[in-house]
C-alpha cells in the first residue's frame, strides 16, 4: 500500500447545507509541495463511512502534491448533524458536496474558485457525477469504485447480473421497509430505533456463505484499515425510498466538455457502473482499470490510483 506522511494538520471545518450543519477537515498543500495555484478538490466519502476513512488517505496524498483538499462527513452522518443517524439521502448528499464546493469558493486569497475539483469514492462517486451535472463550478470529476445507490436498490444488488434490470420484489421490498419504518417513527416520534447493520463486520453473526461483495466490505471494515467508531454501517429504512427513484448517470454526458476519469478494480463487482457511466459520457473522459482489485481495495491502496489522480488533477485544474 502507498502511504503518505501525516505533515499537515488538518484543519476542522463546518458549513451549512440546506438545514445541516456539515463537519470537514481542510488539509492544506503539504509545505514544499509544486504550487497549484489555490486548485483544490472536494473527497466525497462512500456509503456509511465517514470523513476519516478513505477520503482522508486520498486528502494527504493529494495535500501532498500541492493541492488543498476538503473532507467532510454527509448530513446525518459522523460530526455532522441530522436524525435519524446514518440517513442516506441523495439529494442531501449532492447538497453537501455543492456545499463544499460553497465553502472552498468563500477561502478567497487561499483557493481559485476556478480550480476546484471533485473526487467521489463508491456511492460519492455516484453522488459526485449528479453533483458536477448541475454545477459548473466544478471543473472536473474523478471517481473511484463509484456506485449508484439508486440502481443498487432497484435492482436489488450490485452485481452486473442484478443491475441489469429492475428487480420488481426488491423494489417492493425497500418501500415497505421505509413505509414501515415511517409509521413506526410517527407513532414514537421519541424512540431511538436502531437501524439494521448494512455490513456485518462480526464473522460470528455473518452469513455461512456471504454475497462476495459485502464480504470483501466486511475485510475493509472490519478490520485496522477501515474500522472506525462513527462509521457503523447502520442505514436506516427510511433511506430506501429516497434511494429507490435516484440515479446517479442518467445525465452524465452533461459533465463534458470537463475532464471525467472513472477508476475501478478489475474484480469490483460495482465495475460496470463505471462502464456504462463512462459510455455515455461525453469526452475528455477516461476509464482506468486497475488489475486484481476490488471494490474495497482501492479505498486504502492507493498504488496505482495515486499517480493517475495527481496526472489527472493536474492537468485539469492548471
Amino acid at each position: 500500500m502507498l502511504s503518505y506522511i501525516e505533515a499537515v494538520t488538518p484543519i476542522a471545518v463546518s458549513f451549512p447545507s440546506f438545514q445541516l450543519q456539515i463537519r470537514g477537515d481542510l488539509f492544506p498543500p503539504e509545505p514544499g509541495s509544486p504550487n497549484r495555484k489555490g486548485a483544490a478538490i472536494v473527497v466525497s466519502h462512500p456509503m456509511t463511512g465517514v470523513k476519516e476513512q478513505t477520503s482522508t488517505t486520498y486528502a494527504k496524498m493529494l495535500s501532498n502534491a500541492g493541492f488543498f483538499a476538503l473532507v467532510f462527513d454527509a448530513g446525518y452522518q459522523g460530526e455532522s448533524s441530522g436524525e435519524p443517524r446514518g440517513l442516506e439521502d441523495p439529494h442531501q448528499r449532492v447538497e453537501d458536496i455543492k456545499a463544499a464546493v460553497s465553502y472552498l469558493t468563500a477561502l478567497s486569497g487561499r483557493v481559485d474558485p476556478d480550480r476546484i475539483g471533485l473526487l467521489g469514492i463508491c456511492a460519492s462517486g455516484g453522488y459526485a457525477s449528479y453533483a458536477t451535472q448541475s454545477d459548473s463550478r466544478i471543473k472536473c470529476l474523478a471517481t473511484v469504485s463509484a456506485a449508484c445507490v439508486g440502481r443498487m436498490t432497484r435492482s436489488g444488488g450490485v452485481h452486473e447480473e442484478q443491475a441489469a434490470r429492475e428487480n420488481p420484489q426488491a423494489i417492493a421490498m425497500a418501500l415497505e421497509a421505509a413505509a414501515q419504518a415511517r409509521i413506526m417513527a410517527a407513532k414514537n416520534p421519541t424512540a431511538k430505533l436502531e437501524a439494521p447493520v448494512m455490513f456485518e463486520t462480526d464473522p460470528a453473526k455473518a452469513a455461512d456463505n456471504p454475497d462476495s461483495f459485502f464480504r470483501d466490505a466486511a475485510a475493509y471494515y472490519g478490520s485496522r484499515r477501515g474500522k472506525h467508531e462513527r462509521s457503523t454501517q447502520r442505514v436506516p429504512p427510511q433511506s430506501y425510498d429516497l434511494m429507490v427513484s435516484y440515479d446517479s448517470f442518467n445525465l452524465q454526458h452533461l459533465i463534458a466538455p470537463r475532464p471525467l476519469l472513472m477508476i475501478a478494480g478489475s474484480e469490483a463487482q460495482t465495475l460496470h457502473y463505471s462502464r456504462t457511466a463512462i459510455a455515455i459520457a461525453r469526452g475528455p473522459k477516461e476509464m482506468f482499470v486497475v488489475p486484481g482489485r476490488n471494490h474495497f481495495d482501492l479505498y486504502d491502496n492507493l498504488l496505482e490510483t495515486a499517480p493517475k489522480l495527481m496526472d489527472f488533477f493536474i492537468s485539469s485544474l492548471e
